[in-house]
This record gives C-alpha cells, sequence and structure tokens, in this order.
C-alpha cells in the first residue's frame, strides 16, 4: 500500500486511555488507513516521519476557545496548532459572530473586540453555514462552533433589555434550530455578559428545547449579573434546573478552584455530582492557571450595555453619566475591577499601558480605578482586554493546579483553555495550556499520560459529536500530535506570555503536516466541523 505520509518508530497513545504501544501510522489523504509495524519497503516514495523515542496522540481538541476573530485574521493560528490543538470549538459564552446580519455583525464584532479582537470587515456572517466558509481549508486547524446566545438573542431582539417572548422568542428558536441544523456542536451562553445575561431561566429552557432536538448539550458560563431572574439565584442551581426541566446534557465551562478555594474539590463537586447521581448529564472542563482573563463589559451593569458600543461611549464621555455609572458598580459584587491586568491596548490607545496593573495606570493618570476604566474604554473604543493578576501566594498557585490535575482525573473532564490569543500582553493559556497539562503538570503530579490525553482528545470529541476525531484507529481523520513526552512544556508566563512550548515537533491536520521540527510550515488544512 502507498501512503501519503507515514510515521514510523513512535509510541500510539490513542486517545481511548489504553497504555501506549509501538505502532507505526500510515495515513492516505486525510485518513489513517494503517496502524501497524510499516515495513521501510513501503514508503520509498512517502513522506516519513522518524517518532523514535517519541510519542504520537490524537490532536488535542480546545472546547473553549475565543479565537473566533484570530483565526479569521491569521489562519496560521501558530499560539494554538504548535501546543498540538488540531480542532478548536469557538464561541463559547455565547460570544460570537454568527448568525447576524450585516448591521448587527457591524455592531457586535465592535462590542466584542476587547475579547475577540477586531474580525475583519464586510464579512458575511448570516448563518453558522456561511460562517464555516470563513473558516474551512483557511486556517491550520480545525475550526468548530457552538450556536452562541448573543447573536441569537441580538437578531430576535436587539441590544435591549427585553425578555424574548411572544415572536422574538420564535425568531430566537428559528435562528437556533437553524445553528443546530447547519452544523453548531451546541448551545453556548454566558450570563455575565450581554445581550446573553438579559434572558431568565425560562428564556434558556426555551431555547434548550430546540437543542434537546438535536441531542446538544448547553455549554454555560455561570450567571453573576441579574441574578434576580434566575432560578435559585443563578449559578450552579440555575444550569442544572435547565438541564433538568429540558431533560437535556449540561456542559460547564472552566470548572475548577480558585485561591479562595484552593483544596477544595470535594465542596466545589459536591453540587455536580447530587446533580449527575439524579440523572442530569454533566460534563466539565477546565484550564491549569489560577486566574483568568476577559473585558472591561464585564464589570458593568445591565443598563449600560444597552444600544451597544455608540450608546456605552455616550455614557461614558458624560460627566454626570459617568458618575452615575461608576456609583453603581460600586452596588455589585462582581464589579470590583482591581488587581487586574491589561492585555490588549487596541491600535487608538496607548499601548505601553499593555502589562500594567489597573492600579498602576489609575496612580499615573490620578484617578481613581474605575475613571481609569471608563477612559481607557474610550480612548480605545472598546478595544481593550484584561486578566487578574496572578496571586502572590505561590503554596496557593500549586494548590490549584494540583486541584486541576485531580479534577482532570474524573471521566468527565476535558479541557478549555478559555484562550483570548489578542493583544501584547495575553494569558498565558492561549499560547501553553494544552501542554502545560500534558508536560510540565503531569509529571508533577505523576498521572498516566493516556489519562490526560484521553481528556483532551475523546472525551471533547464525543461531547461535542466531532465526527471521526479524538481517537488514533484506522479510518479516522488524521489529526495527530507527536510530542516528547519527558520534554514537553510550556514556556509562555504572566510575564512573557507570546513564547511558544518546547518537545512538540510535529502536528499533523486532516492528514498535512501544520507542524514540523517545531515550526508552523504555513499549511491550512484545517476543515470547518463537524
Amino acid at each position: 500500500m502507498a501512503f501519503d505520509l507515514v510515521i514510523k518508530g513512535g509510541t500510539v497513545v490513542d486517545g481511548t486511555g489504553a497504555p501506549p504501544i509501538r505502532k507505526d501510522i500510515g495515513i492516505i489523504g486525510d485518513r489513517i488507513k494503517a496502524l501497524d509495524v510499516i515495513p521501510d519497503s513501503s514508503t520509498d516514495s512517502t513522506k516519513t516521519i522518524d517518532a523514535s523515542g517519541l510519542h504520537i496522540s490524537p490532536g488535542f481538541i480546545d472546547v473553549h476557545s475565543h479565537a473566533d476573530a484570530a483565526l479569521l485574521n491569521d489562519g496560521q493560528h501558530s499560539n494554538g496548532i504548535r501546543q498540538g490543538v488540531t480542532t478548536e470549538v469557538i464561541c463559547p459564552d455565547g460570544l460570537s459572530l454568527a448568525p447576524l446580519s450585516k448591521k448587527n455583525y457591524e455592531m457586535y464584532r465592535w462590542y466584542l473586540s476587547g475579547i475577540l479582537g477586531l474580525a475583519p470587515e464586510q464579512l458575511d456572517m448570516s448563518s453558522i453555514e456561511m460562517s464555516k466558509k470563513h473558516y474551512h481549508r483557511k486556517t491550520s486547524c480545525n475550526v468548530a462552533t457552538f450556536a452562541g446566545h448573543g447573536p441569537i438573542r441580538l437578531e430576535s431582539a436587539g441590544m435591549n433589555d427585553v425578555p424574548l417572548i411572544d415572536e422574538e422568542l420564535e425568531t430566537a428558536k428559528i435562528l437556533l434550530r437553524e445553528s443546530l441544523e447547519q452544523g453548531a456542536v451546541g448551545f453556548s451562553t454566558g450570563l455575565s455578559y450581554y445581550p446573553n445575561s438579559w434572558s431568565n431561566t425560562d428564556e434558556l429552557c426555551e431555547l434548550m428545547s430546540i437543542t434537546k432536538e438535536f441531542d446538544r448539550p448547553m455549554s454555560i458560563h455561570l450567571r453573576n449579573h441579574n441574578m434576580e431572574r434566575a432560578y435559585g439565584g443563578g449559578g450552579i442551581p440555575e444550569a442544572i434546573e435547565i438541564a433538568r426541566r429540558t431533560d437535556t446534557k449540561l456542559h460547564f465551562e472552566h470548572y475548577r478552584t480558585t485561591t479562595d478555594s484552593a483544596g477544595q474539590i470535594d465542596k466545589l463537586m459536591e453540587p455536580i455530582d447530587e446533580a449527575k447521581s439524579s440523572g442530569v448529564d454533566i460534563t466539565l472542563e477546565t484550564y491549569p492557571y489560577p486566574v483568568g482573563s476577559s473585558f472591561p463589559q464585564a464589570f458593568f451593569p445591565g443598563y449600560f450595555h444597552e444600544g451597544g458600543p455608540e450608546a456605552m461611549i455616550k455614557i461614558l464621555t458624560d460627566t454626570e453619566d459617568r458618575k452615575i455609572l461608576i456609583d453603581k458598580m460600586s452596588e455589585i459584587d462582581y464589579s470590583d475591577p482591581r488587581e487586574n491586568v491589561w492585555t490588549h491596548i487596541g491600535d487608538k490607545g496607548d499601548q505601553r499601558f499593555e502589562g500594567w496593573l489597573f492600579e498602576d495606570v489609575a496612580e499615573e493618570w490620578n484617578v481613581s480605578v474605575e475613571e481609569m476604566m471608563c477612559r481607557m474604554m474610550v480612548e480605545t473604543s472598546l478595544s481593550c482586554g484584561m486578566r487578574v493578576a496572578p496571586p502572590g501566594n505561590v503554596r496557593l498557585w500549586r494548590q490549584v493546579e494540583e486541584d486541576v490535575m485531580n479534577l482532570m482525573a474524573r471521566t468527565d473532564y476535558m479541557v478549555g483553555s478559555d484562550s483570548i490569543p489578542v493583544g501584547g500582553m495575553p494569558h498565558p493559556r492561549a499560547y501553553g495550556c494544552f501542554v502545560r497539562l500534558v508536560g510540565r503538570l503531569r509529571r508533577r503530579y505523576n498521572y498516566p499520560l493516556e489519562q490526560v490525553v484521553q481528556r483532551m482528545t475523546q472525551n471533547p470529541a464525543e461531547r461535542f459529536g466531532l465526527t471521526d476525531r479524538g481517537v488514533i484507529k484506522k479510518d479516522k481523520f488524521a489529526d495527530l500530535v507527536v510530542f516528547d513526552e519527558k520534554k514537553v512544556n510550556d514556556r509562555s508566563s504572566f510575564e512573557d506570555p507570546n513564547v511558544h512550548p518546547e518537545g512538540v515537533p510535529y502536528v499533523i491536520v486532516n492528514g498535512e503536516i501544520a507542524v514540523e521540527n517545531e515550526s508552523v510550515t504555513g499549511i491550512l488544512a484545517g476543515y470547518a466541523i463537524p
């Protein structure tokens, strides 16, 4: 048999959790066609990778990636592909760019520029089907997408704090059904963000009644805005109640301990395990860092977002309106912006402030932290993002990492980087999440390689219906990572985040080499899937 690509001499970790085994891999086109010892005579006219002393796993699947616009701007996506991420699942938190009319695309593209960066102008993002065309064979990795609550609500009711009922609700249901028919892998919402957070529990149940028809999960960033609109005051009780009422699958985004709850895994998982024991179908994801990242809009109350960016900037530039806004921020418990760091300052702002603590910029400008945020949002036209500063207590930091690895030992967990690959000082998870888990932390806490790989590959492929991916078997897609399990490591840090990992010499996507000798090849072989 003549192969297009052969990987010889490596040890295969097949993604199922089975122990590693020495095998050669033969690839024809975009599929694996042989898993055996392949004679040298079969490879005379074939591209061959010598994987002696290396391990081969299925390509890693990132179930929480904010690379929606980054992939459109630069399909090479080196920060992800060089980690071995061969599939990015975009539009978590309900934040994305489709399905949107031309007018709403222009507005929401602007509104989300602090977290996504500025996507290209003049794209047809009127449906999931159209959006997939902008990624297919134009990116180094495969791209799957959720149907996002934000765009669906925008198209149904605009950027307005109104309930989805009657005609507006039917419009939303139609859009969601069409999105799922066109290949969305689930429904996502983030209830810290707008317009999502203007919803109530009943609205989310109505939408999930559509998702149930397709047996797809809801991926949820838990509510911390408008808690009075939610069953049980929001958070975990609301999410579980939606799944219970609608008999649908539930997926918790970035669910882990923090420095405030380090070491308390049993308490963290108690409501999850109780719900699972009563029949609720739940999976979860995590990433191995003690702090997160977002954009400033998450700090502001609901009325501020109505009307979108133009109305928001009008409030920010009016002295009295801004004072009222800042006063209202102090009334809500999610809105203390201190101990954050600017990661992304758009072209209109002063980019030397990337990497500065909010308090330091405020001192430089001789204003309060809240005033500084408002001014930065105006100066950058909302194109600014931030992350939390890492804790000074290294013991707590290490405990959170140990907690993450203990969570990864559960069969219901997978990995979502929550990557925001934007700006000069991004959160290091954009360049290091997967290699940190499979390298540094796996070795530190002595977890089986096959277990960690299974959580990154088969688990997400099965949960989100990614056909013929996530395992190494004959006739499956040839998405593969070749790595040195003793040396693979992240090198991205909070002070120097834009640094690629080491120990991942080859990455194959749909049978084509995307990374060779730890360098990107420029080949854009990714598919829009599933």
